[in-house]
């Protein structure tokens, strides 16, 4: 069982933006997703998580060593596919990642073949091989993203805005793999991408400015919100009069009519109706809360 402690984090810039503002999180095997808007803090997270750079103060341990004393220990462990993950031009899938193995440290040949043409194949890019890897479509790319990820075997991967841009069956095929992946290891999933998270994850957390509003169990916090989430359909141009009288926590545009959703513990008015709620609403409302706050 692999272990992800955080504790007590900061990163302030030299300019004096507070990315992380004294988080703490504990994750384990499975899927974590994390969650925030652009801006959260999110990749600043990743990439310290990921030793690429150094926390201001706090604690990062992973299987009990310190890695900001041992940033080796997490490297060896660790594969990350990052936001925007470029490629070498003219380079086949095949040999991009034979390079890449062997910076990984993956010196017999024969187990680097058989490692790369088993991650091909995991990865439904076997066919493809010999192939450039800059001409692939974006969910291709992407798989691609997480063949490079697993080489190693690492025991934790960090997957930053994975799916964002690809279409709806790329998007599907992407989160089957990332969830068979999860089964053994940490896959600590950063996206703004709710649908992401409550398809996946059994462990969530939301970030806002650097601090962790929420933590827990997607289907929980869905259930804390039973009875309390209220929909109407309203005229875009009275959106104004409802925002000043109810706690409006999100709208969006459906047949010409704008849906909007109101946290409330009794119905806001007679042209409401109660809604089962989502995930969207939990992370709605945790942001508008949280924006109250300040």
């Amino acid at each position: 069982m692999n272990s992800l402690s955080i504790k007590n984090l900061s990163k302030t810039y030299e300019n004096g933006v507070k990315a992380i503002d004294n988080l703490s999180l504990e994750i384990g095997n499975g899927m974590f997703g994390l969650l925030g808007p652009n801006g959260a803090g999110k990749s600043t997270l990743m990439r310290t998580i990921a030793a690429l750079q150094e926390p201001t103060s706090g604690i990062i341990e992973f299987n009990g060593i310190n890695i900001l004393e041992n940033p080796m220990f997490i490297r060896e462990n660790l594969g990350y596919l990052p936001q925007e993950f470029g490629v070498f031009p003219k380079i086949s899938a095949y040999r991009l990642l034979d390079h890449l193995a062997i910076l990984k440290g993956i010196i017999n040949k024969k187990e680097r073949h058989d490692q790369i043409l088993n991650l091909l194949n995991q990865t439904n890019l076997l066919q493809h091989k010999d192939k450039a890897v800059h001409s692939f479509s974006g969910g291709m790319r992407q798989r691609f993203g997480i063949a490079q990820a697993l080489l190693g075997n690492p025991k934790i991967i960090i997957v930053d805005e994975p799916t964002a841009g690809l279409d709806p069956e790329e998007r599907n095929r992407f989160n089957n793999l990332l969830s068979e992946i999860g089964e053994s290891i940490i896959v600590l999933l950063s996206t703004h991408i709710v649908e992401d998270v409550r398809d996946l994850c059994t462990k969530m957390a939301i970030i806002s400015n650097g601090k962790l509003i929420l933590e827990g169990n997607p289907n929980d916090a869905v259930d804390s919100l039973k009875d309390q989430i209220w929909m109407k359909a309203i005229h875009k141009n009275d959106l104004k009069d409802y925002k000043n009288n109810f706690n409006i926590i999100s709208s969006h545009l459906n047949s010409g009519k704008l849906n909007i959703h109101v946290f409330s513990d009794q119905r806001p008015d007679s042209g409401f109706d109660l809604i089962s709620p989502d995930l969207s609403d939990v992370y709605f409302n945790v942001l508008s809360q949280n924006q109250l706050k300040k």
